[in-house]
């Protein structure tokens, strides 16, 4: 469960004022970003002692604006 940043401000940052997005929709988004985080620690693993969940990653990158979603 992601309680910072909230789910309701997740998804206020997905959509737009004219159309937000669906929880659906975030956990995707999250979801995809996640899977990409972990192939590329996969690839490169991190060096150091605290780990850090992918999710919990993919969520802060949302909250500041880093990733958008688009619609096909």
């Amino acid at each position: 469960m992601i309680n910072s940043p909230s789910v309701d401000v997740l998804i206020r940052k997905l959509g737009t004022d004219d159309q937000p997005v669906s929880r659906y929709a975030l956990c995707v988004v999250a979801s995809k970003r996640a899977r990409q985080i972990i192939e590329a620690s996969q690839a490169n693993p991190p060096a150091g002692p605290e780990i850090i969940k992918e999710l919990a990653v993919a969520a802060k990158e949302i909250a500041d604006g880093k990733i958008r979603c688009v619609k096909d």
